[in-house]
């Protein structure tokens, strides 16, 4: 049966990573369509990782009460209808509400696949099972560039969206049928519910304040992060387990390394794919095939990354993989309008290879460092890492284009301003990950 799951969790683990990068190739011709500036496009992208960073912890909390299966099933469905409603988008503003529903039902899958995996698979497998499935989510991250580009450039970019549609529907239905037996590990607990509002509007004043440069905004988003710490560490039953963070080490250091990394990495490939499609004139297709270079090394090493870090201590294979990170993102640093596009292609291989090595060993640390009844709330703390520094890589982005380039449609006056704001972003996530190394460096050991 545990392999069943593996299967069935490793299709989910796949659908939402295709989405995501399959998303950056298209913008730019969902631009031209509606004529919309870059900091917008940037919210398509940015909407969906939100909405999944709002719910996560939430949800995970739910499935850790109300049943992991149960959830995992749930947003199966929401992310089919999310997907469907982004493919018949008739607007900038449709598109971008469709993509709130896609990760909404995209927090109830990955916040429950890890946990369903980790409840099942013994301590002493559960870096090979996460590798795999961590392999199956660098699949998702693989195919999304290269399809995304070919259905993009032959079929409109909408079927990229439609595509998700059969994949969920198959992926629902295997759950449905194969994935016997229901986890629910705090059964009878209560739910948090004062501190899920406290989160939700704490993470969403947040990034909204950074993504739109709004000192308001942000400002009350970080009162509202002091109100839900304070709350979390008195409340009997809180929706985040704030202790697990001041009492476990291993937990608060591996999840820091975890938002440091994908802050400095998620979008690369969002850079990139303006770059090549705006400054080198490359369309969705071949951009999508540059792009290919990165997760399909990811999806190669994931899994041989997962056992060995079974074998090795977690945070040494892991540290590795943030420092070799480090090195590829200060190269991209040096990117020019002339730049060799085998330079780009060998350094995005590069860049594939560390995440690699630190992914599988940095979620297997996470996990095994909490007792049972907390993998849904660890399995949704790794989701949150994710999406968080997802969500931040975005918004660091979006502030710089918004600064050096202006709320503009991109158009061959602005490509040595494009390829400034590239030069910058590199620069901060070369920073970002640098310092990640010492917080995977300092963890504790799990053996």
């Amino acid at each position: 049966m545990k392999y069943i799951a593996l299967l069935v969790t490793a299709i989910a683990a796949f659908l939402t990573p295709f989405m995501s990068s399959s998303t950056n190739i298209v913008l730019p011709p969902i631009g031209r369509e509606f004529n919309i500036d870059a900091v917008t496009l940037g919210w398509i992208a940015t909407a969906y990782l939100l909405a999944a960073g709002i719910f996560s912890v939430p949800f995970g909390r739910i499935a850790d009460i109300k049943g992991r299966k149960k959830i995992f099933i749930m947003g199966l469905f929401i992310y089919t209808v999310g997907s469907f409603l982004s493919g018949i988008a008739t607007s900038a503003e449709f598109l971008i509400a469709s993509r709130v529903i896609q990760g909404i039902g995209g927090a109830m899958i990955f916040t429950t696949a890890m946990a369903i995996l980790t409840s099942i698979f013994s301590k002493n497998e559960r870096g090979k099972a996460i590798g795999i499935n961590t392999g199956a989510v660098y699949t998702g991250l693989s195919l999304g560039p290269f399809l995304g580009g070919y259905l993009a450039q032959n079929f409109g970019w909408r079927s990229v969206f439609l595509i998700n549609v059969p994949l969920g529907i198959l992926a629902l239905s295997l759950a449905l049928w194969k994935l016997k037996g229901e986890w629910a590990d705090a059964k009878g607990e209560k739910f948090d519910f004062i501190g899920s509002i406290l989160y939700s509007f704490m993470l969403l004043f947040i990034i909204y304040g950074l993504t739109e440069l709004s000192v308001p905004f942000l400002v009350v988003g970080l009162v509202l992060l002091l109100i839900f710490v304070n709350y979390e560490s008195r409340v009997e039953c809180p929706v985040l387990e704030i202790r697990l963070f001041r009492k476990n080490l291993t937990f608060s250091l591996s999840s820091l390394a975890a938002l440091l990394n994908y802050s400095a990495t998620f979008a690369v490939g969002f850079v990139l794919s303006f770059y090549l499609q705006e400054v080198r004139g490359f369309n969705s297709q071949d951009a999508g095939i540059i792009l290919l270079s990165q997760p399909v090394i990811m999806a190669i090493f994931a899994p041989f990354a997962g056992w060995l870090s079974d074998i090795i201590e977690p945070k040494v294979v892991a540290s590795i993989g943030m420092a070799i990170t480090t090195l590829s993102l200060f190269i991209f640093s040096n990117i020019g309008i002339d730049t060799p596009i085998s330079l780009i292609v060998l350094n995005l291989m590069l860049l594939g290879f560390g995440l690699a090595l630190f992914s599988s060993p940095n979620t297997n640390a996470i996990m095994s460092s909490v007792e049972r009844k907390f993998f849904g709330i660890a399995s949704a703390t790794v989701a949150t890492m994710r999406l968080l520094g997802q969500i931040l890589s975005m918004a660091i982005v979006m502030l710089i284009f918004s600064i050096l380039i202006g709320k503009v449609e991109i158009t061959p006056e602005y490509y040595p301003l494009l390829v400034e704001s590239a030069r910058v972003s590199f620069i901060i996530f070369t920073i970002l990950c640098f310092i990640g190394i010492f917080a995977s460096l300092g963890r504790g050991k799990i053996r």
